[in-house]
């Protein structure tokens, strides 16, 4: 539903119900976009939460306490959400803890949170099953470290981000410190990093690519897709015989994407 340092939304479902990955922008929006899309909140029966960072979890007391909606990370995370002053008031009955490399299951999917390197005390990223269909959704990540990198080349279908163009951002005008956050590794995957592991690491199975996490200020769709060209060129592959690229939206929401199997 959204996707950027503005705010990121996710939704994820079947026939019956659905979830949401991170609520970083407000239900009122979260509720407009279900709508436009001829979903309904209603149908919402869980939120999964990646890490506290304001862009992911903005939107939670709001959907806590009019929804009443269960909200599902670790104790470390929910640790660090409580203690933000704009959401200390979450009602304890919206909040589920799970823990990382334990299964669960939620609206019919089988759920794995897995820790990433970000500057937080935890981040995770979530691999999502049924059936046949393996989703893994990493967004928020300096470097892919060994077990991201397991979920990411497990998954059929995989959002992951892209967030930054290396030359934007030295050219840009974030203050050094900024941009030394940025690329580091508890910072942000640029587009280089992301699809050259791509590009070496791809596999039949793998359908659907989504860039996710894009700057609005460092990067362009233009150029998170042009290096994904380079990198397989470079590995003597094209991308029109790879899987389908999608660069997911900031502030809209993209069009659904059914997957079949």
């Amino acid at each position: 539903m959204s996707s950027g340092s503005s705010g990121n939304c996710y939704y994820l479902g079947n026939e019956k119900q659905g979830i949401i990955i991170d609520a970083g922008i407000s239900a009122r929006r979260i509720c407009s976009y279900l709508k436009e899309t001829g979903l309904s909140i209603e149908k919402i029966i869980g939120i999964l939460i990646t890490h506290n960072h304001s862009d992911h979890v903005s939107g939670l007391r709001s959907l806590t306490k009019k929804y009443h909606i269960p909200v599902f990370t670790t104790d470390t995370v929910w640790k660090n959400i409580l203690s933000q002053s704009t959401l200390k008031k979450i009602s304890g009955d919206c909040i589920r803890k799970i823990s990382v490399l334990e299964k669960f299951q939620l609206a019919g999917f089988d759920i794995e949170a897995f820790p990433v390197s970000h500057d937080t005390p935890e981040t995770l990223g979530f691999h999502i099953c049924e059936g046949s269909k393996r989703i893994t959704i990493v967004t928020d990540l300096g470097y892919i470290c060994k077990t991201a990198a397991m979920f990411i080349n497990a998954a059929n279908f995989l959002v992951i981000e892209s967030n930054y163009d290396e030359q934007m951002l030295l050219q840009g005008k974030y203050p050094p410190f900024l941009k030394n956050r940025i690329r580091g590794n508890n910072g942000h995957l640029d587009n280089r990093h992301t699809s050259d592991f791509l590009a070496a690491n791809i596999h039949d199975e793998l359908s659907h690519i989504c860039l996710a996490h894009l700057s609005k200020e460092n990067n362009t769709p233009e150029k998170a897709v042009e290096t994904f060209r380079n990198s397989f060129k470079a590995k003597g592959k094209s991308m029109d015989t790879m899987p389908s690229l999608v660069v997911l939206k900031r502030n809209v929401p993209s069009e659904i994407i059914h997957l079949e199997g």
